[in-house]
């Protein structure tokens, strides 16, 4: 309803230098606006006008006002350009870049833009210092390889936006850190931290069995869907995550999947519908880990030298041990000859011992 002049309330006795009650044509009560005047180059008059969002609340209405007046009302702020988010976008976007890519490199890439995006997807690259990388790096020296990640995922990035889509960007930030570089080689796990699985969180015992079972990378095995398992069969990722095939399931694994909950999709399920992440089995894992420094020092061994990747390198030997030939074991873990070829010249060489020992304290 359209109040006439007559009918109109007398404006709130509120003022402030640059604060203006104006009547709207539509309206039914005065509206406060923030008003910026100035007279241009040419002599002719200017102004800008915010309106002041202050719900009948004085106090709203002051915390409105003197925002204007510092230039940090939202209507004053103009929106980042050049930001993390555009830039993944238009990379993803790309054909001439995807059509590059492997569907495993795309998988990697993206995986680690994600986590990108969690914190920083609005924020301008440009504000990016090469220090706050620096400590990111550092930050994350507990678990390298994903730290090294980190730094090939900005600099993809950076690169990107600099050179191809012509943002005037500066140096890369992450050039000059130093990376923590290629890592030794995982540790087989030993019989003893195995026994030792009976004492540990249930999301570690489980998702042991899973990499130990399968075979898989444990980021592969930790999101399995309880659909994967299908009598004496498992659908299994291959060692770039793009394609799925069956391979036969050990009587273990099976025996273990059928005793766990029915309902949630996701063998570890953090939801009916969400698994948990690598992450959250890994620091359960390390946890664990740290609780093992006493049984460890009784096997003359340290805890801390083995990781959930151990695991998978246990299968394997195990498999080469049991004299499985390397298409056999590739058939399981789906990686490399030349990978399998490692674990079954370490599988050789302790059998060759063997009897080789034996051979000579024969007579």
């Amino acid at each position: 309803m359209i109040i006439s002049n007559s009918k109109k309330p007398k404006k709130l006795r509120i003022h402030r230098e640059r604060l203006k009650w104006v009547w709207p044509r539509n309206g039914s009560e005065w509206a406060p606006y923030h008003r910026v005047t100035w007279t241009d180059g040419s002599g002719k008059r200017k102004e800008r006008n915010i309106k002041l969002n202050w719900e009948g609340d004085p106090r709203k209405l002051d915390d409105e006002y003197w925002a204007a007046e510092a230039g940090r009302h939202p209507t004053q702020r103009k929106p980042p350009k050049h930001t993390w988010a555009e830039c993944i976008r238009e990379w993803r976007s790309d054909a001439r870049i995807q059509m590059k890519l492997s569907a495993g490199t795309k998988k990697s890439d993206n995986r680690e833009f994600e986590k990108i995006l969690e914190k920083n997807a609005d924020k301008p690259m440009s504000s990016t210092p090469r220090a706050a990388i620096r400590k990111k790096h550092n930050n994350m020296s507990s678990t390298p390889r994903a730290a090294d990640w980190m730094l090939q995922a900005v600099s993809i990035l950076w690169n990107y936006a600099k050179e191809k889509l012509d943002w005037p960007l500066g140096d890369n930030p992450a050039q000059g850190v130093d990376k923590f570089g290629a890592q030794r080689a995982s540790l087989a796990w030993p019989d003893w931290l195995l026994e030792e699985l009976t004492s540990a969180p249930d999301e570690v015992r489980i998702g042991a069995e899973l990499i130990r079972g399968t075979g898989q990378k444990p980021s592969a095995a930790v999101r399995m869907l309880r659909s994967a398992f299908n009598g004496e069969w498992v659908t299994v990722e291959d060692e770039k995550g793009d394609k799925n095939f069956e391979i036969y399931c050990p009587s273990r694994l099976r025996i273990l999947i059928d005793q766990l909950e029915t309902g949630p999709r996701h063998v570890l399920a953090k939801s009916e519908s969400s698994p948990f992440s690598y992450n959250d089995i890994e620091k359960s894992f390390r946890a664990w880990r740290a609780t093992l420094s006493s049984v460890a020092k009784e096997n003359d061994d340290d805890a801390k030298r083995y990781s959930l990747h151990g695991l998978r390198k246990r299968a394997c030997v195990e498999l080469a041990e049991a004299g499985c030939s390397d298409a056999e074991i590739q058939a399981v873990t789906g990686q490399s000859l030349e990978t399998v070829a490692k674990y079954r010249v370490e599988a050789n060489r302790k059998a060759m011992s063997r009897t080789a020992q034996m051979r000579r304290f024969a007579n």
